[in-house]
């Protein structure tokens, strides 16, 4: 991809917002704060969740990813070994190293301040491995480019995933709520 979605302003998610999570991931949100970050196409891509659900579990997945088709060209990348890759440099680049080490210090300030989990690892495998990209991109979406090095690298390894227009359609109405297209 030339340059990743800009970031957008962190928003109150909306009665259209939560349809568009339901039918993105097929369930009600759980723990769901805001809209994190918005795909160029409008829907929410990363939604921000409560350090804990409602009822009372620790959730330490602050970021989320909600998009199906951005959740799929990830599921690819992770299939093709780019974790793997990316964990190796780690242990070879100080540099990185470094930078991931500070992603994973502000991805634990920014849930701190929500409410802190003492004990609980931030996410994704930081700072010391990439367990999952899913979350690495959704820190780098929401946070802006810059704050998390590898959530950027597989950002930069993405299809433009909205190109074919959003992923789900949100009625206006109570007709069906059903996922369009054949990427779901």
């Amino acid at each position: 991809m030339e340059t990743p979605p800009p970031p957008t302003a962190r928003t109150e998610p909306t009665d259209a917002d939560i349809a568009a999570f339901e039918q993105q991931l097929g369930r009600p949100p759980r723990g769901l704060r805001a809209i994190a970050h918005r795909c160029p196409c409008g829907q929410p891509d990363v939604v921000e969740t409560a350090p804990r659900l409602p009822d009372g579990t620790p959730f330490p997945t602050l970021y989320y990813l909600t998009c199906p088709r951005a959740s799929s060209a990830i599921g690819t990348l992770e299939a093709n070994g780019v974790m793997k890759e990316m964990t190796d440099r780690l242990a070879t680049d100080p540099e990185l190293a470094a930078a991931y080490r500070a992603a994973h210090e502000d991805y634990l300030r920014r849930r701190d301040e929500i409410e802190e989990l003492t004990g609980f690892p931030s996410a994704g495998g930081m700072p010391d491995r990439v367990k999952c990209l899913h979350v690495l991109v959704a820190h780098a979406l929401a946070a802006g480019p810059g704050v998390n090095p590898l959530g950027d690298e597989a950002i930069a390894l993405l299809p433009e995933w909205w190109r074919k227009g959003p992923c789900v359609t949100v009625p206006s109405d109570d007709t069906d709520h059903t996922p369009e297209g054949d990427d779901q």
